[in-house]
């Protein structure tokens, strides 16, 4: 999965891949592969070259050892799978999932009326949550999942009309 990170105000491309117990990143080039474990929702042990790191993840907050940091991750995909509301025109916008995860919020009802830009649904993949927002204004015409549930890449979540 390739992802940008936002740090601060520092920017950093990252890709990430898992097998098993095993956590393959690349981050600005560099390549690390890293055993890791989730002994605690939320809390992460990393072994690389020998030394364990813990970090405690909530929300977009991370904490590593005494360091604490505000990280906002982008998926490229999304942002080039997502239109602005004249692409759409009159027709009906599908919120779709862009990687394999579980539906941990539905913030509107079907029927409600919303505005570009709201809040839909939050999905959780690799442990971090995606809040997946309306495309256009208009109506909610059809939620396709529930809390709960799981997903798939590419399941049309909710239709916007």
């Amino acid at each position: 999965m390739k992802l940008h990170a936002e740090v601060g105000d520092q920017k950093h491309e990252l890709e990430i891949k898992r097998d098993g117990s095993k956590l393959f990143a690349e981050v600005d080039g560099r390549r690390y592969e890293l055993d890791f474990s989730e002994p605690e929702p939320g809390v992460y042990l990393f072994k690389h070259e020998g030394k364990v790191f813990e970090a405690s993840v909530s929300g977009s907050h991370v904490r590593i050892g005494r360091n604490e940091f505000h990280v906002r991750l982008i998926d490229p995909k999304r942002l080039r799978g997502a239109s602005g509301a004249a692409d759409h025109g009159d027709g009906v916008a599908e919120i779709k999932t862009a990687m394999p995860g579980k539906v941990v919020r539905i913030l509107v009802e079907a029927g409600a009326t919303v505005e570009q830009g709201d809040g839909i649904l939050v999905v959780e993949a690799m442990k971090m949550q995606n809040e997946l927002r309306s495309p256009k204004s208009g109506v909610v015409k059809e939620l396709r999942a529930k809390e709960g549930a799981t997903v798939g890449a590419g399941d049309i979540l909710a239709t916007i009309e």
